[in-house]
């Protein structure tokens, strides 16, 4: 699993003492941003391909170490809270991550309006401590995206599932 971390992520992970991978582009790889909602740590991690994302609120540096765990346990958690596979991503275990820097600004471009969105609607909602994040994580799966074409993530999973390899 190759997560490539924005610079606000990359700060907060310590960059000096991280190593980072120098494979090129994927369709497979994550992405993840650090956003500040309500004076809370959050984090965005996206799947470049099917622009599936996983928000997480509250987040402690502390929690992302080591940052593979993390990760790979949010992801699994959120693939079951849609009744997918677990395996649906391929590469998800947590000794395998490997760090890396942003290389596509389309997916940067839809995680910043994620991110617009997310404050938005907790705004809306009266504040982090109001907001059901499992509510928000399935609205983000669900809001049409353009990608060439309006689609969903949630069905560009299921199209990925779908389709031979």
């Amino acid at each position: 699993m190759v997560v490539r971390c924005t610079k606000k992520m990359l700060d907060l992970l310590g960059d000096r003492s991280i190593s980072f991978s120098e494979l090129p582009p994927t369709e497979d790889d994550w992405y993840l941003n650090l956003l500040w909602i309500d004076r809370q740590k959050c984090i965005l991690l996206t799947h470049a391909d099917t622009l599936f994302s996983i928000f997480r609120a509250r987040v402690r540096s502390a929690d992302l170490r080591p940052i593979g765990s993390y990760l790979v346990a949010a992801v699994e958690s959120e693939l079951r809270a849609e009744n997918l596979p677990t395996d649906t991503f391929s590469k998800l275990q947590p000794d395998s991550v490997q760090l890396a820097k942003t290389a596509s600004r389309s997916t940067l471009g839809f995680m910043n309006e994620m991110a617009f969105e997310l404050r938005y609607l907790i705004t809306d909602a009266g504040g982090l401590e109001r907001c059901d994040i499992d509510v928000l994580n399935h609205g983000l799966r669900r809001t049409l995206r353009n990608r060439g074409e309006y689609v969903r993530p949630i069905e560009l999973v299921a199209h990925r599932l779908t389709s031979p390899t």
